[in-house]
């Protein structure tokens, strides 16, 4: 898991203020180094994106699909900082040339060895109380996917080789990991 700096009481100023290069997150007004991606983290997120966002094109839908860089300001406060792999917002008024303001519909975090406490417990606690709508925890190193369906206080587990059905388009979109496997 990335560690906290040792400075608390942090603001999305002091995210700004990092020397270029740097990516951090802000939970709760504590900073947390982003550690680099594996090399696969790159292609499944592309495969990804693309995935979801010819579904929104094809369905004629008004939703945004936001790339990791993007930044979500997750309770549209000053402590609170996250750059999710992907985040799919369907109110649009929520997004401006910053980022998102307040929590997105569906957000996607692909986990890493350094993230699985991050990813896992901190990150769903704070996505859930946002008001994230759906949340994906891919593992590649499990082969597994866990998506949890707030609205619904539901959880469930897939691996690689099953469709796997997005609650918020219900069921209509499903995504293939196969690839990866």
């Amino acid at each position: 898991m990335p560690l906290p700096k040792e400075n608390y009481g942090c603001t999305v100023d002091d995210i700004y203020a990092l020397p270029e290069g740097e990516r951090a997150e802000l939970l709760d007004g504590e900073i947390y180094d982003m550690a680099p991606p594996t090399s696969t983290h790159p292609f499944m997120l592309g495969d990804l994106h693309y995935s979801i966002r010819d579904f929104i094109l094809n369905h004629k839908g008004s939703c945004q699909v936001g790339m990791a860089p993007f930044a979500v300001f997750l309770n549209d406060d000053d402590r609170n900082y996250v750059e999710p792999d992907l985040s799919v917002i369907c109110n649009l008024s929520k997004i401006d040339e910053k980022g998102c303001h307040g929590a997105p519909d569906w957000i996607i975090e692909i986990v890493s060895p350094s993230s699985e406490r991050m990813d896992y417990v901190v990150k769903q606690f704070k996505y859930r109380t946002a008001g994230v709508r759906e949340y994906w925890v891919i593992d590649k190193p499990l082969q597994k996917v866990t998506v949890f369906d707030f609205e619904n206080d539901k959880m469930f587990e897939y691996d690689f080789t099953q469709k796997i059905p997005v609650t918020i388009y219900n069921g209509e979109l499903e995504i293939e990991l196969s690839r990866f496997a």
